[in-house]
């Protein structure tokens, strides 16, 4: 088995694979690369049992065929010193030792069998989506962060896929903070929802950020999902159970309702939190008139600051308390100049949408509970 391969290509290759190889793998044979080379294709595959990535490579020169594991770190490192020049890698079908060759270097590693490697789940009954995959890579960039992190309620700590007759929507949640991003550019008259893990998700996003509006086939079961796309396949376990009622929490009526630049509230945000309690993160709202009053204190420290900002309210004079740091996140993840905050009262849970969205077909809205005033 021998094969020619460009160094950049095949680094870019691995480098998008090595996000799925976790740190502390149960099995040994987790910690390699799988190369399996056959009809002028090579495919390398990394895994750590929930989540299998494939990318498929056409090398410059092919001899024979055959299947190696080899050791993903030591490959990564020596890869990552190469300019671009062309490697040659050759297996030894006995003893399955590696010799790359680069120009005058000669690098030998020792590859391993490939019987244990795990094989991708054979999905039955399932049901197919085609996704942009600019609108998946956005779905999940806006919602990833809102995630949870508890162990006891698994099912928060995925983001919610979810597809109507009317629309597409993903969901996230960890009972602190809400985001819904919706599109109703995507439909399918397939209706169905599934809750896609934390760390497929952010496998995921940075390689479909570069695809623009190239389709994305899923399809899925109760178990499993898997997501072709470009030279790539992703195959990920599921997150099984009943996600909570999203809709039902979003509160309906909100009299009170401030806009704001987005900007100008961040900034005042990031230096008023400064000041804040490191137990509470809070920063305290005090809305009356057309002025926006941010106040924080840590009285621990006799810490303490004060900013106000020029705004526009309708409403009653209000006095609410936010966690700075959710705040931040939020407003750091939308894209409009100015933003909303929709609010009824000091107890309950106050809601952010973009004025100014760019695309009409795209629906965020992002919901923060109060912190409890000092």
């Amino acid at each position: 088995m021998k094969f020619i391969v460009s160094s950049l290509k095949l680094l870019k290759s691995l480098q998008a694979l090595s996000g799925v190889i976790g740190s502390k793998n149960t099995l040994p044979i987790l910690d390699d690369f799988l190369f399996h080379l056959e009809e002028n294709q090579l495919k390398i595959t990394s895994s750590d049992l929930d989540v299998t990535m494939t990318v498929a490579l056409v090398p410059d020169m092919v001899e024979g065929t055959g299947e190696v594991t080899i050791p993903a770190r030591l490959l990564l490192e020596i890869m990552k010193n190469f300019p671009d020049v062309p490697i040659t890698i050759s297996v030894d079908s006995n003893t399955l030792a590696v010799e790359l060759i680069a120009g005058e270097g000669r690098y030998k590693l020792a590859g391993h069998k490939s019987d244990e490697f795990p094989q991708l789940p054979v999905m039955t009954e399932t049901s197919t989506w085609e996704i942009p995959a600019n609108v998946l890579a956005t779905g999940f960039e806006k919602t990833v962060f809102a995630t949870g992190m508890d162990e006891i309620r698994p099912i928060m700590s995925g983001v919610l896929m979810e597809m109507t007759e009317s629309y597409l929507t993903f969901v996230a949640t960890d009972a602190h903070k809400l985001v819904r991003y919706r599109r109703m550019d995507v439909k399918s008259e397939n209706a169905a929802s599934f809750i896609m893990p934390k760390k497929p998700i952010n496998q995921l996003k940075n390689i479909l950020g570069t695809l623009a509006d190239e389709p994305v086939r899923i399809e899925f079961n109760k178990t499993n999902a898997s997501f072709v796309f470009g030279d790539y396949v992703l195959v990920c376990r599921l997150i099984e159970g009943r996600y909570p009622n999203y809709e039902a929490v979003i509160p309906k009526n909100n009299p009170n309702q401030l806009t704001i630049d987005r900007q100008t509230f961040l900034a005042a945000i990031r230096r008023v939190a400064v000041f804040s309690s490191k137990a509470t993160h809070q920063v305290r709202f005090r809305i009356a008139g057309q002025e926006l009053t941010l106040t924080a204190e840590d009285i621990d420290f006799y810490n303490e600051a004060k900013e106000r900002l020029a705004c526009s309210y309708t409403g009653d004079d209000l006095e609410i308390g936010f966690n700075s740091r959710f705040l931040q996140e939020m407003l750091g993840n939308f894209d409009s100049n100015e933003i909303k905050v929709e609010m009824s009262a000091p107890n309950r849970a106050g809601i952010l949408t973009p004025i100014d969205n760019e695309n009409e077909a795209e629906d965020l809205l992002m919901l923060l509970m109060p912190v409890m005033l000092n």
